[in-house]
């Protein structure tokens, strides 16, 4: 006898009399039964399993008759099986019995190592996610985390040869499964994490919607996937209306046939406003309930939370979610949605028609005013004095001819046109400098202005020192290292006092 036993119980509509008899079919499914052996295979073998059990039926109660039928897939060979009496195997059929008169929990046990290529699709996790709209939707969203549960591929994988050779070099993989969704499904979308998946197939009808979805990737034993699967339903082909109450009517499982669900979670997403809800499901399953926000909701929206283990398709079953809602709670979203755009488009209104602007008789506003003012007069008196060191330049070229040509009287025009130059421009320096005595706000680049005028006159005293000196030299020919020698303390000083006029340029630009 196996070390554990799960009992159940029947109850009978009457009690069964004396010699009376009755039929009774009991149905039963298990799942991760088979195991592989060996546990690891190449691309190119088939995949084998032991499948464990007794021949005998587990019974509380002693047996007149029983026999055992093991159908094994089809075309596949049988490896090894326990032989028994009355053992016969036809094909892919493999018989025990008839056993008779076998006494109370009867165990002998029997193992069948056979060959099973098909899919061992098992989801890990399950989550769906039924989203109620009572404008006309029933959004059902399916995350799957899936993965192969038969023997673990070994080697390197062949895409060639596969692509060559499927059925050899790929046997135990699957490409493809089935999703059998509601006759008028719609807005199906099949995706992953890098996005959508084109290698999908839809077949639909009034009476039925298939969609053949395949992975990026054929699955071999041990390779994983996940992805979503999404649609859309009409909302009067699940939505009722019993006693006052709505209720969501609406299958429990899995739509992939082949897929055994390790742990599923059902979502039920209802409206917000959702009030006095409950739930019925055909058979145990683990429930609570939590807050949902999506757009333009206040209080979040109530969701029903369902959680089973060992989900196979016979699951799929339909439960009714059953809760209160009152009309009213529709135009929420659309009265929100109003009233925001007419605020928005208000305060559009308010705003165009609204001076910002500072007051002209405020302090702050006087201040920036002559700031600017200061700035104006501070940035004329920088282009006079640039255009005066241009005129510098012009006599130092003018001295560079001179050295070049011997042409005194040139070099003398030169001097007496930039001396009319710069007396004119040194002649507006001082209203300029008065009309910045007069701002307080000036006072702290007052003093830096001022030396840079009294530099700039001095540098072109030197200058025309320095001028006269070279053509009175070259009047009375004299000779070159004379004219060095005499002008050479006057181009010390010129040369610093141009570095003290660009300094003091430089630090004025930065205030």
């Amino acid at each position: 006898m196996p070390p554990a036993l799960t009992f159940y119980s029947v109850s009978l509509l009457k009690p069964l009399g004396k010699g009376e008899s009755f039929t009774m079919d009991v149905s039963a499914a298990f799942t991760h039964m088979l195991r592989p052996f060996p546990e690891k295979i190449t691309q190119a073998d088939n995949q084998l399993v032991v499948f464990q059990d007794s021949a005998y039926n587990l019974s509380p109660y002693a047996v007149r008759v029983q026999s055992l039928s093991v159908k094994l897939p089809p075309g596949g060979r049988v490896e090894s099986y326990t032989r028994l009496d009355n053992t016969k195997i036809l094909d892919s059929e493999i018989k025990y019995g008839p056993y008779n008169n076998l006494p109370a929990f009867s165990y002998s046990p029997i193992v069948i190592h056979f060959e099973n290529n098909q899919p061992f699709a098992v989801a890990q996790e399950l989550v769906r996610e039924i989203e109620i709209s009572h404008w006309g939707n029933v959004q059902v969203t399916e995350h799957y985390n899936l993965f192969h549960g038969g023997a673990q591929s070994k080697g390197e994988f062949s895409r060639l040869d596969y692509q060559a050779r499927p059925h050899i070099r790929g046997a135990s993989a699957f490409r493809h499964l089935v999703a059998k969704l509601p006759p008028r499904a719609h807005s199906i979308y099949y995706r992953d994490e890098i996005g959508n998946i084109s290698t999908s197939h839809l077949f639909g009808d009034s009476r039925k919607t298939e969609l053949e979805i395949e992975p990026r990737y054929p699955m071999f034993g041990g390779w994983r996937t996940s992805f979503t699967l999404g649609y859309g339903l009409p909302l009067q082909d699940f939505l009722f209306q019993s006693e006052g109450k709505r209720f969501l009517n609406i299958s429990f499982g899995c739509p992939i046939a082949e897929v055994v669900i390790d742990k599923l979670i059902v979502k039920v997403v209802l409206p917000e406003g959702s009030r006095n809800i409950s739930v019925s499901v055909p058979f145990p399953v683990k429930q609570w309930q939590e807050l949902k926000f999506s757009h333009l909701d206040i209080s979040g929206r109530p969701v029903v939370a369902l959680e089973k283990t060992n989900v196979i398709y016979e699951h799929n079953q339909h439960f009714q979610v059953y809760y209160e809602f009152n009309n009213l709670s529709l135009l929420r979203e659309p009265l929100m949605l109003i009233s925001g755009l007419f605020f928005l488009f208000l305060a559009c209104m308010l705003y165009t028609h609204t001076d910002m602007t500072i007051s002209k008789s405020s302090s702050s506003y006087l201040a920036k005013l002559q700031w600017d003012e200061v700035q104006a007069l501070v940035q004329q008196i920088q282009n006079i004095v640039k255009q005066c060191l241009m005129i510098h330049d012009k006599l130092e070229a003018s001295l560079r001819d001179l050295s070049r040509t011997g042409d005194v009287q040139a070099c003398k025009a030169a001097r007496k046109m930039a001396d009319g130059s710069l007396k004119e421009l040194m002649k507006e320096f001082k209203p300029l400098l008065s009309f910045l005595q007069s701002y307080p706000a000036a006072a702290h680049i007052l003093a830096k202005v001022e030396e840079l005028v009294a530099k700039e006159r001095e540098l072109q005293e030197r200058l025309m020192v320095k001028h006269s000196t070279v053509v009175d030299c070259y009047e009375k020919k004299a000779g070159g290292r004379e004219v060095e020698n005499r002008v050479a303390m006057h181009q010390q000083k010129i040369t610093t006092l141009r570095q003290e006029v660009d300094d003091l340029l430089d630090v004025i630009e930065e205030i």
